[in-house]
């Protein structure tokens, strides 16, 4: 999971995906909250917004559904929820991807997104080698050990039986920072 970077000029054209340190296996992420609050200070520092780094929630997904599981209602809720707007995008396998649009102002509002790649503009940050150092330096494994709020998934569990999906508890643990929390930080 990460933060998409938006362009300035138009805050829902992703220019960046940037991934803070975290815990993740192939069906939940925990990041760490430092990381977090050290990302937020790093973005502000580079003179961009909170609509430009902090708004826009990427993870992906084991299989070919991008659908929304149960958590990622629960994260976007918790985490984004007080957010003028936010963006929950997840790719899946086979290029298979989702995107909502959330207004939490006025009379609030949801909004499904047709999601485009534009291979034909310079992209930086498709360097591969580059982006595998940053996972390799970001991501660490979780293995299948019990935690007191995580269930074992069991070594032989197919993550295509969708429904046997739910009898599993997967928690995705972020800090939620408000605007005023980051202000008050800086």
């Amino acid at each position: 999971g990460g933060f998409g970077i938006s362009s300035a000029e138009d805050l829902l054209l992703v220019e960046d995906l940037v991934l803070v340190e975290q815990q993740a296996d192939w069906a939940s992420v925990e990041f760490k909250d430092t990381a977090v609050a050290d990302f937020y200070d790093s973005q502000v520092d580079r003179g961009r917004t909170p609509e430009q780094f902090a708004r826009i929630w990427i993870h992906t997904h084991p299989g070919d559904s991008p659908r929304p599981s149960g958590t990622d209602e629960e994260t976007f809720a918790r985490v984004f929820g007080s957010c003028n707007w936010a963006v929950m995008f997840i790719l899946a396998q086979e290029g298979a991807s989702y995107a909502r649009l959330q207004f939490g102002v006025g009379p609030g509002g949801v909004v499904e997104l047709p999601v485009e790649v534009d291979c034909d503009c310079e992209f930086p940050a498709a360097d591969f080698e580059a982006w595998h150092a940053e996972y390799e330096a970001c991501v660490t494994p979780i293995g299948n050990e019990v935690r007191e709020d995580w269930a074992t998934v069991p070594n032989d569990w197919d993550p295509h039986e969708w429904d046997a999906y739910d009898q599993y508890r997967w928690t995705l643990a972020e800090q939620r920072f408000s605007e005023q929390e980051v202000a008050d930080a800086l």
